[in-house]
């Protein structure tokens, strides 16, 4: 076997470091789910209301308090600031990377995997661009962890320490998103005879018990803070949190929809570029052509095809679907995949470029099109979104390529630490490439600080519509955004002299009067418009 212990914790943290950084310079905070989470952690914050969390001056149910507590704290303690609202899930996501290591190094002590676990992670596309966005979804991951480790302990004869991490993942768990940590813990409890090496030594009575003493118990923690929430936000705020957020979403789940086979079609796009690289597709398939004749129990292998298979078919069940709901399996699936790339020896490494082949046509392809994005803008009538794109953002790609294609890496740790670098390289030039247009499209921060300015100066400010609290934490308004609409928007500019409306649409009338402000917003028009003008024509503030 090859040596990775020169696999440094230094490596993938760098990587980290350098995809969060690019991601704060880069990009604003995206509407409309990093806007909303924001706007939740500052209506909490000005509040000073820590129970109920609110959205735009109304309760907000849809998620736990978990994450928005946490926004608070940092803000106790740095002051108000947008860096640490985006730097929360990312530090939990760091977090994963060594947690991930070390339950490697539990369940193959013997194995030097642990040392490449956080390198698959990290050289992951999809987990790599996640971990940048400030989503409840690495949270999670993170307490799955927690829990995948406590029920480690509780089978190896550490039961108070597997108790209380268990305990705690399923209690800061439910407070992160709800439930659904059961669905990727519980499978793993309760199957543990399929898995643990030691089940005569084990009695599964009193296995049961303890697991099920856990669940209560973290389950009592979460309550703890639930119940008293939902006494003070009221009966249609109980309903929410206590069956909207888990039965309910699995029941009546409208959002997302997708066919049970979904997930199984996305996994391997979502695991790029590791499919890209031949070695470990072809020692994959010898290992699984060539199956060895044993009946020794390899209890890490079945426990983490338990914590993944069984959290993908439940999630198939489930009509809404996502792919960031499966991130607290990518830990699973990349320590089976150390495992394996731990097994390579000299001869199953694929001779010359061949081997790095694949990964160098991605960087030379994603290279072309950046090169070109003026020109195919032309082609596709987007060319006021692709214009300001900067071709030379290609070069880095294309020269990382050739470099990797001239010079290909050696076998062993080097060859695996190309492959895990193009990830993030690919990351950070998309980030860099899409700046002008995520600037241009997507970045709130100046129709949120006019907003704030009105407000301040006695306007009320409508929407026109659905408001998702995008402009609140932005321009720091501490009053609510009223939402109107065809049926009342005559009655209320009546009643409110003074008085702003907010309004969306796809094209600007050539002709009409001019709004107050005007800004590009994903590929339509936020407009402002003063109450004079919209009582002398309200027709000016509907979707067109």
């Amino acid at each position: 076997m090859l040596d990775y212990s020169n696999l440094k914790s230094s490596m993938w943290f760098s990587a980290w470091g350098v995809l969060i950084v690019a991601a704060i310079y880069f990009r604003p905070l995206m509407p409309v789910d990093e806007t909303r989470y924001v706007a939740v952690a500052w209506e909490m914050w000005l509040s000073n209301n820590f129970l109920v969390p609110q959205l735009n001056g109304s309760t907000y149910s849809h998620k736990p308090p978990l994450l928005f507590w946490i926004i608070n704290l940092g803000w106790g303690i740095f002051g108000i600031n947008e860096w640490w609202p985006r730097m929360v899930a990312p530090l939990f996501g760091l977090a994963c990377l060594p947690l991930s290591a070390f339950i490697c190094r539990r369940l193959w002590p013997k194995s030097q995997a642990y040392f490449i676990v956080p390198i698959i992670l990290i050289g992951t596309f999809y987990w790599g661009l996640y971990a940048t966005l400030t989503m409840f979804d690495l949270i999670i991951t993170f307490w799955t962890l927690i829990g995948i480790l406590g029920i480690i302990d509780i089978g190896s004869n550490r039961q108070l320490r597997g108790s209380v991490l268990f305990t705690l993942a399923i209690g800061f768990g439910v407070l992160t998103k709800g439930p659904v940590i059961l669905v990727y813990l519980l499978p793993s409890a309760l199957l543990a005879p399929f898995w643990t090496a030691n089940e005569k030594e084990l009695n599964w009575l009193k296995w049961y018990a303890v697991i099920l003493a856990n669940i209560v118990v973290g389950t009592a923690i979460a309550l703890s803070l639930a119940i008293p929430a939902g006494i003070a936000g009221g009966d249609e705020y109980q309903n929410a949190i206590f069956w909207g957020q888990s039965a309910g979403r699995i029941v009546n789940s409208f959002a997302h929809r997708e066919p049970f086979w979904w997930y199984l079609a996305i996994i391997p796009i979502l695991l790029m570029p590791w499919l890209l690289w031949p070695s470990l597709i072809r020692k994959l398939w010898r290992n699984i052509r060539n199956k060895p004749q044993t009946n020794e129990k390899n209890a890490g292998l079945r426990l983490i095809l338990i914590w993944a298979i069984s959290a993908i078919t439940i999630l198939s069940f489930i009509s809404g679907k996502q792919p960031h709901y499966l991130l607290p399996i990518f830990p699973a699936i990349a320590i089976a995949g150390a495992i394996l790339v731990s097994s390579l020896t000299k001869q199953d490494f694929l001779a010359g470029r061949m081997d790095i082949l694949p990964c160098v046509i991605l960087l030379f392809f994603v290279g072309t099109i950046i090169s070109s994005a003026p020109e195919i803008g032309y082609l596709l009538d987007l060319s006021e979104w692709t214009t300001d794109i900067n071709r030379w953002w290609a070069l880095p790609l294309v020269g990382f390529g050739a470099i990797m294609f001239i010079k290909p890496p050696k076998k062993g740790f080097r060859r695996l630490l190309a492959i895990s670098i193009v990830s993030p390289v690919l990351i950070v030039i998309l980030f860099g490439t899409l700046k002008p247009i995520m600037s241009k499209g997507y970045d709130l921060r100046k129709i949120s600080i006019y907003l704030g300015t009105v407000q301040r100066q006695g306007y009320i400010v409508a929407n026109y519509g659905k408001y998702h609290g995008q402009f609140h934490f932005l321009g720091k308004l501490e009053q609510p955004i009223i939402e109107t609409g065809d049926g009342n928007i005559k009655e209320w500019l009546f009643q409110n002299p003074l008085a702003k409306i907010i309004s969306v649409q796809k094209q600007i009338r050539t002709q009409s009067p001019k709004p107050d402000f005007m800004q590009k917003y994903r590929g339509k028009y936020i407009l402002v418009w003063d109450r004079a003008t919209l009582m002398r024509q309200p027709s000016l503030a509907q979707r067109n």
